[in-house]
């Protein structure tokens, strides 16, 4: 059954539609559904395989799922997945395909299902995109058409397509939210600029510190302000450059010098056109979180973590001690156990071992 252009506008659109609703893929769901009076009609994902799979139900009209789950701990897709494993993908299959050869098995899913009020169903496998898996299903109260198949074997394709966009933009997200968190522990902010140095897009918290910092917000298609003229021309030679055919390894540059302001320069990369990297390291103040992380670390008690931390700020002992409230005798005697529990040979080292450790990430 070949899709119409009324089907394009009614299913194919709410179907990519889908990808950004908020219930991903509900309208498209209830068009179906709509469109061949069915009482459910869903889309099962599972990503993985075995007892842990994720699995995820996007559906419309009745919830299958939490009908069989109140009547049996055993929902209905549980029940059958094992089956829909086996089915070939783009091949529309009839339930009762699966339950013919077990009289027993069949009466007694036939008895669940009826309490649901679903006599017939269909179901096509969609083809396997990575390590995810997914069903269309189509469930009724009297029995389903040859029409009901012919659309569902129409719709697989697309629904594969689909899928295969969401199953990116979930990885693409994950990726964003584990990069921005990652960014934001190491007091990393970023800018993009374009071949002339003019601002493509910036990080929140690096716009916020600059208005905060050096009074004034970076504004979109516009150039720094109150970078001194060798900057401005070091950070334009760049940007051209790095927006070049062969950029090659990063360089660093001092955008401002008080408050002091650093940024690594690179190309960015997956980008719809040749941009700038800007990655700058924002200040921040130690927490009493870090003291407390260090301590878990090197099972340290907490003063001498708090010492430890003071020392990587670039306190040195004396002006340590003072903020600690204890006497530098004290504070020097704590630094010796420090070297020795932590096998360093001096403060160098010390701050060296801190700094490269989680403990003081925002």
């Amino acid at each position: 059954m070949a899709l119409t252009s009324r089907d394009e506008t009614d299913l194919l659109l709410p179907l990519f539609r889908g990808l950004s609703e908020d219930a991903r893929f509900s309208t498209f769901l209830e068009r179906v559904r709509s469109r061949t009076g069915a009482e459910y009609v869903g889309l099962v994902q599972r990503s993985g395989t075995g007892p842990h799979a994720d699995v995820q139900e996007f559906h419309a009209g009745i919830d299958l799922r939490a009908h069989a789950q109140a009547a049996d701990p055993l929902d209905t897709h549980a029940l059958d997945r094992f089956h829909y494993d086996a089915l070939r993908p783009g091949r529309v299959y009839s339930i009762s395909e699966f339950f013919d050869h077990d009289p027993v098995y069949r009466a007694e899913r036939t008895r669940r299902m009826q309490r649901l009020g679903i006599a017939d169903e269909r179901v096509v496998r969609i083809a396997d995109i990575g390590d995810v898996s997914a069903w269309l299903i189509l469930a009724r109260a009297r029995p389903c058409t040859a029409a009901d198949s012919a659309l569902l074997s129409s719709l697989a394709p697309y629904v594969e397509e689909a899928l295969r966009a969401h199953v990116e933009l979930e990885g693409n997200r994950v990726r964003a939210s584990v990069s921005v968190q990652g960014l934001a522990r190491s007091a990393t902010a970023w800018m993009v600029m374009d071949r002339e140095a003019r601002l493509l897009s910036i990080d929140p918290r690096l716009d916020s510190w600059m208005a905060e910092t050096l009074g004034y917000s970076p504004r979109i298609g516009e150039r720094l302000h109150n970078l001194g003229v060798q900057t401005e021309r070091e950070l334009t030679a760049a940007a051209a450059h790095f927006t070049g055919d062969d950029p090659g390894a990063p360089r660093p540059v001092l955008l401002y010098e008080e408050p002091r302001l650093e940024a690594l320069l690179s190309a960015t990369t997956d980008m719809p056109r040749p941009s700038m990297l800007v990655l700058c390291r924002l200040p921040h103040a130690r927490t009493a979180e870090s003291v407390e992380r260090l301590a878990r670390l090197f099972d340290l008690p907490r003063r001498e973590a708090e010492l430890a931390v003071a020392l990587n700020e670039g306190l040195s002992i004396a002006e340590a001690a003072e903020r600690m409230g204890l006497t530098l005798e004290t504070a020097r005697n704590y630094s010796k156990r420090l070297y020795a529990k932590l096998g360093v040979r001096g403060q160098a080292e010390l701050v060296r071992l801190v700094s490269d450790s989680v403990a003081v990430m925002a």
